[in-house]
């Protein structure tokens, strides 16, 4: 039974034991917002963050209350002195998280005496200059603007954080593994060695796969001193459907013949307001079910984002209804974003917005009745990041997934007959029901990163000498990974690129190019956007599409409903020219970007086929799709066989995630094969006893260095700055990041046997 206030109750019906160790000031905002009870993760946080001592990660679901579980106890803290300096700094991913933040957290401070301020490109300069003047209470603030701080306010710094007693990262795991993730915990360690103390930390998560991965992050080199509070609460019913459409075969005379058309033809399906029937039919069904309420549709690209919230519009349009559907994508202004998140906040009208990954962390829009999931999800996290937006305030948990796969002739490329999009979401499914998700992504050496920090290093101090440099951001600091011998040629190559200059005494110092990098507004940010390609056939330019993942001349590429043949990779002029490949269906297939399947995700794949069960999600086309799916599994037995030769390709089935295919195509192109990666499918051309051939004759040579592998991809540089590290380095972080060659030998084992 409730308790009538949150003093005496948690969660679980125990007497808290905690509550009244907040400051009476919190305790009656906590009684003031008619709370009941804290939740789990509020009661867990209260005495280490109170301690003041201890690096804390407090991992719950969605809408858990876990800014309050961080932010009750540290306002404790600051209730009785919040000025002479920052006191507190929350980190949050994105500007619209700060906004909201702002908003819940002034409210609880106001009553406090603690000054709550933000800092991003879209604040004014005044309210900027008032801290900086008068600097107090609690900071919320990107990892850029951060950045910013450090080269702006250089020796200024010190006096600003002076008195800091706690650090927030919100969004941790959206961090772990990225280069904006190191970049994070460089300034952290750099804000530490300017105070010459250590600062405890609070790191924030609703998706952690690997805890103990999750405490090496906030605190390198420490992560088992981190405390972790993880609670369950909040995980009631779920309720899931994935419905399977089927996209008609085109017409392969009028497939041949679109080379030559501005727009090529849908094909042989109906189509219906200039739509193929498929897409008609899953934005049909969306209107249908959503119509009336909240939701929030996932589909995986801009272009998908547009197509949908269109069709969505004109079948309001069509039914003499407001407009109910808003697109949401990174490259909508401003002012159109925020419209659709306030509109979906202010529930004062049904509003559904269909969005990329942007919605996806926790920017508070609210409750929604349900996620609709368009197309392969990314990964079992981010569907359970997702779903977390859903089924809140006690209702269920509901999740759509709309799957289209190609309708079958005589000519589907076998990828195609074993529906690889539809079978890899069942797996994700199935393993998210046993509460599976990836662990985060660990290994690389971030090289490009490095060139920024140390950049901004000098920037910061006016100049600062190679050992210095070395303690302060390898030896200690969050590139660990980098030996000495390694600075020492990374310095060499940045010197002969311009980015440093040595004065006589070897203090370092920005060279000319450096020196107009870090003048530039856009060097806060670790990352950079994804860069168009353009390609090119015959001289003739077919599009631009942005490339992600690594190339190699001689690999296949899929673009505008055909194959294509990579001839050659100009990196510096981002042109791909390529040529027609062998004739044949071209399968439907999403690249996820390579290391984007877990090698737990393609096992459950295969389980998939070989079970018999049918999960009670799917509706009757999908049932029919999965059925379709094992029956080719079956009749090409692979559950006894990895190698199978289909026509003029042979299909190698590892069964394996990204990382270790990618590892394998470029192991079989090493041995002159053309290879193409579709999924967990090795397409080679040529014949099957070529590819045990080679795949005998790799496994003889034994596993080689990563590395040597990387000679034939044509674009390592993906990162930001990877065009100023010299190419052995910028070879060594790739293999690290992307390269499975142990995982990959002992695949092409079993593929053999």
């Amino acid at each position: 039974m409730m308790s009538s206030h949150p003093s005496s109750s948690d969660p679980s019906g125990a007497a808290s034991s905690a509550f009244h160790r907040l400051h009476t000031q919190v305790q009656r905002w906590v009684w003031t917002q008619g709370w009941k009870e804290l939740r789990g993760i509020q009661e867990a946080a209260i005495v280490p963050i109170l301690d003041g001592t201890k690096d804390v990660i407090l991992s719950a679901s969605t809408a858990s209350g876990k800014t309050e579980a961080a932010f009750l106890p540290i306002c404790s803290r600051l209730a009785e002195d919040a000025g002479g300096s920052v006191r507190a700094i929350y980190i949050g991913p994105l500007k619209a998280l700060i906004n909201d933040q702002f908003e819940r957290l002034d409210g609880l401070c106001e009553g406090l005496g603690i000054p709550v301020h933000r800092w991003h490109g879209d604040v004014s300069q005044s309210h900027k200059t008032r801290l900086l003047k008068s600097p107090a209470g609690i900071l919320l603030i990107t990892p850029e603007s951060l950045e910013a701080f450090f080269i702006r306010q250089g020796s200024a710094l010190a006096g600003l954080f002076s008195g800091l007693e706690h650090i927030v990262i919100d969004e941790l795991h959206a961090f772990i593994g990225t280069e904006r993730g190191c970049q994070l915990q460089s300034l952290l360690h750099r804000v530490e060695l300017t105070l010459r103390r250590t600062v405890p930390r609070v790191g924030l998560s609703a998706t952690l796969g690997d805890m103990s991965l999750a405490a090496e992050f906030l605190r390198p080199g420490a992560g088992t001193k981190v405390q972790l509070c993880n609670s369950d609460s909040g995980g009631g019913e779920l309720r899931l459907q994935l419905r399977g459409y089927r996209k008609r075969a085109p017409d392969a005379q009028r497939l041949a013949s679109s080379e030559d058309e501005a727009a090529p033809e849908t094909g042989d399906a109906a189509s219906i307001d200039g739509l193929p029937e498929d897409e008609h039919d899953v934005g049909a069904h969306l209107f249908k079910t959503l119509r009336g309420t909240h939701n929030l549709v996932f589909a995986n690209s801009r272009a998908n984002v547009e197509l949908y919230a269109d069709l969505l519009r004109r079948l309001c349009e069509k039914a003499r209804l407001p407009n109910e559907f808003f697109p949401h994508h990174g490259n909508l202004s401003k002012e159109l974003r925020e419209e659709a998140e306030a509109a979906l906040k202010a529930k004062q009208r049904p509003v559904s917005l269909v969005c990329t990954t942007t919605l996806e962390m926790g920017l508070d829009v609210g409750s929604v009745q349900s996620i609709a999931q368009v197309g392969v999800p990314p990964s079992v996290a981010s569907l359970r990041q997702r779903l977390g937006r859903s089924g809140r305030k006690g209702g269920p948990a509901v999740l759509r997934l709309y799957l289209q796969e190609a309708e079958l002739t005589s000519t589907s490329p076998l990828p195609d007959q074993l529906r690889v999009r539809l079978v890899q979401s069942v797996a994700m499914l199935e393993l998210l029901l046993t509460n599976w998700f990836e662990p985060p992504a660990s290994g690389a050496f971030h090289f490009s990163t490095l060139v920024q920090q140390l950049l901004s290093l000098i920037a910061q101090h006016g100049g600062v000498k190679a050992g210095e440099a070395f303690l302060a951001l390898c030896h200690q600091g969050p590139f660990a990974r980098v030996s000495r011998e390694d600075f020492v040629r990374f310095l060499r190559g940045l010197g002969q690129r311009e980015l440093l200059s040595q004065s006589a005494d070897g203090t370092l110092l920005l060279g000319r190019v450096g020196e107009r990098l870090v003048n530039h507004y856009s060097f806060y940010a670790a990352f950079a956007s994804v860069e168009e390609f353009r390609l090119v056939a015959g001289g003739r330019t077919l599009g631009t599409m942005p490339i992600d993942q690594p190339l190699f001349v001689g690999t296949y590429l899929i673009f505008g409903g055909r194959r294509w043949r990579v001839l050659a990779v100009q990196g510096e002029e981002k042109v791909v020219e390529l040529e027609p490949a062998p004739a044949g269906r071209v399968p439907m297939f999403e690249p996820t970007g390579v290391g984007g399947v877990h090698d737990r995700v393609r096992e459950q794949m295969r389980a998939v086929y070989a079970g018999d069960g049918l999960p009670l999600y799917l509706d009757a086309r999908a049932q029919e799709l999965l059925a379709e799916a094992r029956a080719t599994f079956q009749r090409w037995r692979l559950a006894e066989r990895s190698i199978v030769a289909s026509g003029q390709e042979v299909h190698v089935f590892p069964w394996a995630g990204d990382a270790v295919v990618h590892t394998l195509a470029l192991a079989l192109q090493s041995r002159g094969l053309s290879v193409q990666t579709l999924g967990p499918v090795l397409s080679v051309a040529g014949q099957q006893a070529d590819v045990e051939g080679a795949l005998r004759a790799l496994i003889a040579e034994g596993p080689p260095r990563a590395e040597s592998l990387t000679r034939h991809v044509a674009n390592m540089a993906l990162e930001k700055h990877d065009g100023f590290v010299p190419e052995d380095l910028l070879a060594r972080d790739y293999a690290a990041r992307y390269l499975d060659v142990q995982g990959a030998w002992r695949a092409a084992g079993q593929v053999l046997q």
